[in-house]
């Protein structure tokens, strides 16, 4: 009988932080999905600063994507974008341009107006 892999444990901090804003917000939307949904982010080649971040709910989890949880919150990323994104803080913000997550990357050498591309 083959045996089966063991869950990989939860990312401890600091590779990627994730604010009480965006653990709210995240576990809010997680509530209207099914039960083992998670927030995939992602980093991804494009954007008009060369890469860009990548926000999708999915119940997918491969063998080496790290699980943040926080409060209802559950994150997954895979250890490429991580590598990209170490160090970064994930909020959620709410203002007068509108609701967004936004990434707080210390490797970001320049990024968009928007907020979601940036260059290494």
């Amino acid at each position: 009988m083959p045996e089966a892999s063991p869950e990989p444990a939860p990312l401890s901090a600091p590779s990627l932080g994730v604010t009480a804003s965006a653990a709210r917000r995240i576990g809010e939307i997680l509530k209207g999905e099914a039960d083992d949904a998670m927030l995939r982010v992602s980093v991804e080649g494009g954007g008009c600063s060369g890469f860009q971040y990548k926000f999708d709910v999915t119940r997918e989890r491969e063998a080496d994507d790290i699980l943040i949880a926080q409060g209802d919150a559950r994150v997954v990323i895979d250890p490429v974008s991580l590598d990209y994104m170490s160090g970064s803080q994930l909020d959620f913000v709410d203002d007068l341009i509108g609701a967004s997550f936004r990434i707080s990357n210390p490797h970001a050498t320049s990024s968009c107006g928007c907020g979601t591309s940036f260059a290494l």
